[in-house]
């Protein structure tokens, strides 16, 4: 039995999006948290399927387009990645409107977006050019320290942008692209170590992205990052949630004031534009970003193959 299932494909500062668009599972109509639960207990072999090898890779981050549970949005969307769901995710929600425009699903202007931490505004100001209103961020912790075997005492900020982050800004890591291992290994030792000293953002949930900062390559920039995403892989955009979380840092520092453009600069060169607006104690960031079409495909999922559904770490 072969199952057939449509995606597109994209890219956003480098980084890939592969966004199911027919065949994926039936989650019914219910609120997206509710349809992700459902996704984890009963589909998770598809989300497998669609980004781990061999069909996929790593870096993937996959995009289940879905109906909304809000009639004002014009799609709702989900995310996941090599290891499981992701609440909000920056660059894929580019890469989300960049597709839906190419398939002549979303028009020129602005549109809302149902996501599992709640609404999203998307406006698309070109072909490829788009810029997300995102979810309101703020900073939950500041200068805290963690213990990390190899290293020392590392300290940054906890903050959330549509994800859980610890930002780091003092550090002794070169951020080239020849020093990615490096990079990789001391950001899994500062993650696990706030795994193990119980440092979390709200309710316990875990900090699943890891966040170094930075001198920019290029006069274009303010700053240049490496983020390790929750499967290991490291973010070839800017992040558009970590770039959410570091407008917040920025503004109640004073370092950044509301209306005030921060371009920030990935581990590959691509550049967000960040800008943000009080909401009292939080901000609402918005992150603006080019996102490009580079596959129209359809995936088989055969069952009689021992790989049908991916690889799994």
């Amino acid at each position: 039995m072969i199952q057939r299932v449509s995606v597109i494909d994209s890219h956003t500062g480098g980084e890939p999006t592969r966004l199911v668009i027919a065949g994926g599972p039936d989650l019914g109509r219910g609120p997206l948290p509710e349809r992700v639960k459902l996704f984890r207990a009963e589909f998770d072999a598809f989300r497998s399927a669609v980004v781990n090898e061999p069909r996929g890779s790593d870096v993937i981050v996959g995009a289940l387009l879905c109906e909304p549970t809000d009639p004002t949005c014009a799609a709702g969307v989900i995310y996941f990645n090599n290891v499981g769901y992701i609440g909000m995710c920056g660059h894929g929600t580019i890469g989300v409107a960049v597709s839906l425009a190419h398939l002549g699903r979303l028009a020129p202007g602005t549109h809302r977006l149902e996501t599992v931490v709640g609404v999203v505004t998307v406006t698309l100001e070109g072909p490829n050019r788009v810029s997300i209103e995102n979810v309101p961020s703020y900073r939950l912790h500041q200068d805290r320290a963690v213990e990390v075997p190899g290293l020392g005492t590392v300290r940054g900020d906890v903050a959330w942008g549509g994800n859980w982050f610890f930002l780091v800004s003092d550090h002794r890591e070169e951020l080239k692209l020849d020093n990615i291992a490096r990079l990789t290994d001391v950001t899994w030792r500062i993650r696990r170590a706030l795994t193990a000293q119980g440092i979390t953002g709200t309710n316990g949930q875990e900090i699943d992205h890891i966040e170094l900062f930075g001198p920019p390559s290029s006069s274009a920039a303010d700053s240049r990052n490496f983020v390790l995403c929750p499967g290991g892989a490291y973010d070839r955009s800017p992040c558009g949630t970590g770039t959410s979380a570091k407008l917040a840092c920025l503004i109640a520092d004073g370092k950044l004031h509301p209306g005030e453009v921060w371009r920030q600069e990935s581990i590959v060169g691509s550049i967000f534009e960040g800008t943000a607006q009080r909401d009292g104690d939080r901000i609402i960031p918005r992150i603006r970003g080019n996102a490009y079409v580079n596959a129209e495909a359809t995936l088989l999922l055969d069952s009689a193959d021992p790989f049908c559904m991916g690889i799994r770490s």
